[in-house]
């Protein structure tokens, strides 16, 4: 069936998750992160992601705010770092990160094709905002779709329901786009044409699905619709 409509994750797929800690180690008062951000970025990303599979297997759902401090004190504590304002600054950053810099046209040329275009995140739904306001992308998209409505996170089932709810598409209507292996893998297994954004080169993930595509980046997702 042809492609309708394309979702894309949204953190580490359209917006860089390591800005922040890489624009706080370049000012003045972040001179602590010199060395440490880079580290500090991919343990506060990891430690995010795993309190998300953890509540959600034990059904403490919160939301993605929670466990973005959460992970972050973790990953300060883990680079013996204790200075509350730099804390404070981490997570301000937070809601202001860059869309990777294909994002804009690649989202023009999906709307250019009559395509729709929506983001299915885990995050909450001001954070969303925050981030496509900040990153410029309001009138690329046409919904931000958050698991706060179904109360668990991705990659439960539920979650990748509420795109045919929401757009009133097939499963195979849909293309799926994550830089998360396990998210591509979760909405291969539950119908959608997937990709998974594999800026990393790591090797597939293991599970039960696999995506339909690999690609090093965005820019040729038009390509596939």
């Amino acid at each position: 069936m042809t492609i309708t409509t394309c979702i894309f994750d949204a953190y580490g797929t359209l917006f860089d998750v390591n800005a922040a800690a890489r624009a706080a180690a370049a000012e003045p008062e972040g001179k602590v992160l010199t060395d440490v951000w880079p580290t500090l970025a991919r343990d506060w990303r990891l430690k995010q992601l795993q309190y998300t599979w953890l509540r959600a297997v034990a059904g403490q759902h919160c939301d993605f705010w929670q466990v973005t401090h959460d992970g972050l004190d973790w990953a300060l504590e883990a680079s013996d770092i204790d200075d509350p304002a730099i804390r404070e600054r981490l997570l301000a950053l937070y809601w202001e990160l860059e869309a990777y810099p294909e994002v804009p046209d690649m989202l023009a040329a999906l709307k250019g094709k009559g395509l729709n275009t929506a983001i299915l995140s885990n995050g909450s739904p001001d954070m969303l905002d925050g981030a496509v306001t900040s990153a410029g992308l309001t009138d690329l998209l046409d919904a931000s779709l958050s698991v706060e409505d179904v109360g668990v996170f991705k990659p439960h089932a539920s979650v990748y329901d509420m795109v045919g709810a929401h757009f009133g598409c097939a499963k195979d209507e849909v293309l799926f786009v994550s830089s998360n292996g396990w998210d591509a893998a979760g909405a291969a297994g539950y119908g959608f044409q997937t990709v998974w954004v594999n800026r990393a080169q790591e090797p597939v993930d293991r599970l039960y699905a696999t995506p339909h595509h690999v690609l090093p980046d965005l820019t040729k997702i038009p390509e596939l619709t």
